[in-house]
């Protein structure tokens, strides 16, 4: 006998394979985007370093001996030719962690780019702070409730009603997306497509008929279900010989590769990766950072060759909080900083350069109580991608109260 599914077991299901998340002010649309549309500008890819990555362990000032005096257990060995423990050397002055490799190649080809000493021009130590902060594109305003990626898809000259213009990879929203474009939750396609199994969505679809406001967005989210369903995840195979850790953060990217060629209307897909508040036992070239970083450089490296041609419309950049202080602590780790650094990837970057204005280590340029300090604000790097990348002119809707913001020089204009 066949069970007919409750409501509540409507909701715990929706939960599981993904589903809107909405603003109140929004109520479900049924006209999408037919399979081949794509957006205006790029497809942006923002990954989130959750807790804080220390930058300055990560893209390393090998060249400055204060990096050196600063550190003297956590330092990264300075570049050595044929030595794979060392760091890996970039333009003279800035090196790579030696578990960054996969990114050296992009770095050579010149489709990878760094912005140091980056970040928020609010002081905050605090991840909850600075993240909201960096989601909304408001430092120092909690006034605003909407996230920068959101209030770019509002402003955005163009209409786009896929389901899937929106996505946020994992089980929460990221704060980024937050608007009245409706944004698609994602954890993963298998489990978006309900496992294929028909009469379960039968079953589900049964509620639309009960008279709820409920039945909206059920009918809204079979509609996804459908579009998602032209993405035939047993049969694929990654491009360029790209292969794919089987951690989250490499999956997610996967998926946001195969949705990409799919065509069906994204514009903005949100990955996070966290564990990078490294208080304690940070490590040198083993341990949890240089296993962080292994991870994120492999499923970036795999995701850039799996896009083929399509990278020359996509566009990634990291964020992370904040960075970690100057000085290693007693701990084996750093604690909360000020300045960090951003990766920005794609087919129209300005690659082969670290960008952004060197504050240097030396005690008097330290900021507060020894952080590196910000010399460029965040928002000059996503101004650049969402004006020159993303075909979206409204920049002054998208970080009100910072207009006059500095062109860097990272991207290629579209």
């Amino acid at each position: 006998m066949t069970r007919k599914l409750s409501r509540r077991d409507f909701l715990k299901l929706s939960t599981a394979f993904g589903g809107f998340a909405l603003t109140p002010t929004w109520m479900p649309r049924m006209s999408f985007a037919p399979q081949g549309v794509e957006p205006a500008g790029d497809i942006l890819v923002v990954v989130f370093l959750r807790g804080a990555i220390d930058g300055l362990n990560a893209v390393i000032p090998h060249a400055e001996s204060r990096y050196y005096d600063l550190r003297p257990q956590l330092a990264i060995p300075e570049p050595k030719t044929g030595d794979d423990q060392s760091a890996i050397d970039l333009d003279g002055f800035f090196s790579l962690h030696p578990s960054l490799r996969p990114l050296k190649d992009l770095w050579d080809d010149k489709s990878l780019a760094i912005v140091h000493a980056v970040g928020s021009p609010d002081p905050t130590h605090s991840h909850f702070d600075a993240q909201d902060y960096m989601e909304s594109g408001t430092p120092g305003n909690k006034n605003l409730a909407t996230g920068w990626i959101g209030r770019h898809l509002e402003t955005a000259p163009w209409l786009n009603e896929s389901p899937f213009r929106a996505i946020g990879m994992g089980g929460i929203i990221q704060s980024a997306l937050r608007g009245q474009i409706p944004v698609t939750t994602l954890t993963s396609i298998a489990d978006f497509h309900l496992q294929g199994q028909p009469q379960l969505r039968q079953n589900m679809a049964s509620l639309y008929s009960l008279g709820s406001t409920l039945d909206s967005l059920a009918s809204e989210t079979f509609s996804a279900v459908d579009v998602l369903s032209q993405v035939d995840i047993s049969t694929y195979t990654p491009e360029g010989g790209a292969i794919y850790l089987e951690s989250d953060f490499s999956m997610a990217l996967q998926q946001v590769a195969q949705i990409a060629k799919a065509e069906i209307g994204v514009e903005v897909a949100c990955v996070d990766i966290g564990g990078w508040d490294t208080h304690n036992q940070q490590g040198v070239l083993d341990g949890a950072m240089p296993t962080l970083l292994s991870e994120l450089a492999t499923a970036i490296s795999a995701f850039y060759r799996d896009l083929g041609d399509r990278a020359k419309r996509v566009t990634l950049v990291t964020m992370s909080e904040f960075g970690r202080r100057a000085y290693e602590n007693g701990s084996g780790g750093t604690d909360h900083g000020h300045g960090g650094l951003i990766f920005a990837l794609g087919g129209n970057v300005n690659g082969g350069k670290v960008y952004g204005d060197w504050p240097g280590l030396a005690e008097e340029n330290l900021y507060g109580p020894g952080d590196l300090a910000v010399t460029t604000d965040f928002r000059d790097v996503l101004s650049e991608v969402l004006v020159k990348r993303l075909a979206n002119p409204n920049q002054e809707n998208v970080f009100p109260d910072y207009a006059n913001w500095k062109d860097l020089g990272i991207l290629r204009a579209s």
